[in-house]
């Protein structure tokens, strides 16, 4: 019998208040795999990433990781087992100095114990931040805060990166940064789900995909096929 995915969500129903966003919401991420969720504004993209990390808990179906359900667990129990999302907007603390915000990642206990180290190879990742560390997140360019953000995600030493339009208000030099190091998270041996407004890029770098229309998947497959769907292409590449 094949080893279950690292990620499984299963036919989750997520509501704000009265109002349902997702409906039967099922796909799934190997290790080792990079995958996107696509789909235009409101789709269910961000309630999607904020649902498996415990965030806004589904009413009704389930969602597992190594095999078992995280449905009950609360968000510091998903972070504590290697879930880590780097929010849209990235959500710094912009009083808090990069160094703070860093090492604000490393909140949970197998963390706290390798901080140093972690800290040491978010600097190698990111030598911006290193020359930055003294000084307020919230004076950051928009591309330097997404270091950060994403540098704080690493603190916690995840096993799956969640990441929510990582390239969002950023000029397209950057923008390919941002793409260069998921590249160089994937090829590291992390797996990564990533939400991306320029989706020929997160075609380009993922292996598979899914696209979510209001709340409920349209379409899956390999970055190839969707690629090369017309359908996908006419309404989310403009070709």
């Amino acid at each position: 019998m094949s080893d279950p995915p690292l990620l499984a969500v299963e036919r989750i129903d997520v509501f704000y208040g009265d109002v349902q966003v997702l409906y039967g919401l099922s796909f799934t991420v190997g290790e080792g795999e990079v995958v996107t969720l696509l789909g235009s504004n409101g789709a269910g993209k961000t309630t999607t990433l904020r649902a498996i990390a415990g965030l806004r808990p589904p009413r009704a179906g389930d969602v597992r990781y190594r095999g078992e359900s995280i449905v009950g667990l609360p968000a510091k129990a998903r972070a504590e087992r290697g879930i880590a999302l780097v929010p849209e907007g990235r959500e710094l603390w912009g009083q808090l100095t990069v160094k703070e915000n860093l090492e604000l990642g490393a909140y949970h206990r197998r963390a706290r114990s390798a901080a140093a180290r972690n800290l040491e190879r978010v600097f190698e990742m990111f030598p911006r931040l290193r020359e930055r560390a003294s000084q307020l997140a919230g004076s950051l360019s928009g591309g330097e805060q997404q270091m950060c953000a994403i540098g704080r995600a690493l603190m916690s030493e995840p096993t799956l990166l969640m990441l929510d339009e990582p390239s969002l208000g950023l000029s397209p030099l950057l923008v390919d940064q941002v793409m260069a190091t998921v590249v160089d998270l994937h090829r590291g041996g992390m797996t990564v789900l990533l939400v991306e407004q320029h989706l020929g890029k997160a075609l380009e770098i993922a292996q598979r995909g899914t696209v979510i229309e209001t709340g409920r998947v349209r379409l899956s497959g390999t970055s190839a096929e969707l690629a090369a769907n017309p359908e996908i292409r006419a309404a989310y590449l403009g070709l």
